[in-house]
């Protein structure tokens, strides 16, 4: 009787729209059994009135209702209509990837990749103006890169890969703490190579920021031949040698068609930076992948370090970039201003 006297009282109530949530007994379900793991959600629109369209009535249970204060949502927000069932209420639900705690928080936006790039440095400003179209000519002047997206910009066929990841720890007064080192290697395959170690909480943060290190160390290597100076570059132009703690890397000329003779960790730079062939020597502990990739790396990078005879021709001596295009780099395109308190300076 007295959930006819309340579905009497319902239907005098305008049918615009409307939502009601109501207990078990308005479907069917005895009071007895009145528990709160069911929500009962009707609604009427006016549609549904003159298509004559029954009311509609979803039970669900209390792990996927989040619309309401207090429920657990389906790993959503606060129980938003696209996370749980219900409307724009702030259930404590567990959030898209935190566990149990408050909703809607989820998963932070991802960065936009295509955002334009706003250089900050005066060799910024010119690679992105276009002054400077290759690294060569950044070598050639030994000038110092702070931005990865310089890399980029002249580099645009760069590969990364990751040697390897490695948890470290350190002794602290409230226990170890536990980091991830990513080993991070560069290159082209055109004569350029890039090493990167970078440790974080993280092994996502950890390994994205080896790979800016590792653009920020991008190197030449000279490459050469063994013999006749027939078809392209293939090998080192002589012995070079690299150390890094108690390893010391060796690399020797070799004929056309050797391919690598070396370890995994020397094969994967040596591959990357564009030589073909190439016989290597090695001594001390080379397990430690670190200090082995660091002393391949140093090896190459002593390629330029021969003032080979081919190398002896005079040198003209030009301007630096940053005294060419001096004129370019004092008329700013772009008015910087500086709020203090309610001043402004341009």
């Amino acid at each position: 009787m007295k959930t006819q006297v309340n579905l009497d009282v319902i239907k005098q109530l305008p049918l615009d729209k409307l939502l009601v949530e109501t207990d078990a007994p308005w479907c069917g379900i005895k009071a007895s059994h009145a528990c709160y793991s069911h929500t009962k959600t009707h609604f009427t629109t006016e549609t549904e009135k003159k298509n004559g369209s029954q009311v509609k009535c979803k039970t669900s249970h209390m792990a996927e209702r989040g619309g309401t204060r207090g429920g657990f949502g389906t790993r959503g927000g606060r129980g938003g209509a696209s996370r749980g069932e219900g409307g724009e209420g702030r259930g404590r639900g567990r959030g898209d990837s935190r566990g149990r705690g408050r909703g809607r928080r989820g998963q932070r936006p991802k960065e936009d990749s295509t955002k334009a790039w706003v250089p900050v440095t005066k060799l910024g400003r010119l690679v992105n103006d276009g002054k400077i179209r290759t690294i060569e000519e950044i070598y050639l002047f030994s000038l110092p890169i702070k931005e990865a997206d310089i890399i980029d910009r002249l580099l645009p066929d760069l590969k990364d890969e990751v040697l390897k990841i490695m948890p470290v720890q350190k002794q602290t007064r409230a226990g170890q703490r536990t980091r991830f080192k990513a080993i991070v290697v560069v290159g082209d395959g055109k004569g350029h190579i890039g090493l990167g170690v970078k440790c974080s909480k993280e092994v996502a943060t950890a390994i994205r920021g080896a790979i800016i290190l590792a653009k920020l160390s991008v190197i030449p290597v000279r490459r050469g031949y063994w013999g006749n100076k027939i078809g392209a570059p293939h090998t080192v132009p002589c012995k070079v040698t690299g150390s890094c703690g108690s390893v010391l890397v060796r690399l020797i000329p070799a004929p056309r068609g050797t391919s690598l003779v070396c370890a995994p960790v020397p094969k994967k730079l040596l591959q990357m930076a564009g030589i073909q062939d190439c016989w290597t020597a090695a001594k001390g502990c080379t397990a430690t992948l670190g200090n082995f990739a660091k002393a391949t790396y140093a090896a190459m990078s002593m390629t330029y370090s021969y003032l080979t005879p081919d190398l002896w021709k005079e040198t003209v001596f030009t301007k630096t970039p940053f005294q060419e295009y001096s004129d370019h780099l004092a008329t700013s395109t772009k008015k910087y201003t500086v709020g203090v308190a309610d001043k402004s300076y341009q």
